[in-house]
């Protein structure tokens, strides 16, 4: 029989970043449902140049539509590891890597990057929202659903910054301590 082992972290998470950590997910998911009408068949209310409907066409536009959508929550559920015992300590069933400690700016770094990443993103995709250059739809209504399902990744770049933040705050207070005794 398996026990349950609950793993923690080196020092406490706050609060606020833990529940952060679990909304990120949700940021990322109305986007993506919005899209998984596509691949549905949808246009979701979106027209081409010629004023029709837009559908994907193809095997391959539903494919990486869909790639797209797992690829972008992939990316939410790996900020799980600036609030969780395996952001600290690599899981053993990784190659090499496993069971030993995670170098803070080894998360670090590439937690910076893919916030400042995912801020110019989303600036740049979002420059045209409220102007005639931004995508051509059928109604309002589909308009506003767009927007809206794609609003909160305004959101997870800083939210990526502000866990990132918190997690060298609580690395670096390890680190500190750690280099003292064995200094001894």
């Amino acid at each position: 029989m398996l026990e349950s082992v609950k793993q923690t972290t080196e020092r406490p998470v706050p609060r606020w970043a833990y529940g952060l950590a679990h909304a990120i997910p949700f940021m990322t998911l109305p986007s993506g449902l919005w899209r998984l009408g596509l691949v549905a068949g949808s246009s979701m209310g979106m027209l081409d140049d010629s004023g029709q409907p837009a559908h994907l066409h193809g095997f391959g536009e539903h494919l990486y539509v869909v790639c797209l959508t797992i690829f972008a929550e992939g990316v939410a559920l790996i900020t799980f590891g600036l609030v969780k015992r395996w952001g600290e300590v690599a899981p053993a069933w990784i190659p090499f890597i496993g069971g030993r400690r995670v170098a803070p700016y080894a998360a670090i770094i590439p937690a910076i990057l893919g916030g400042l990443s995912l801020i110019a993103i989303w600036t740049y995709g979002f420059r045209d929202v409220f102007s005639d250059s931004f995508i051509p739809f059928g109604s309002t209504g589909a308009a506003v659903l767009m927007i809206i399902c794609y609003a909160p990744l305004q959101l997870w770049g800083p939210s990526v910054l502000l866990l990132t933040w918190a997690y060298y705050r609580r690395r670096r207070q390890v680190s500190a301590p750690a280099a003292l005794v064995s200094a001894r």
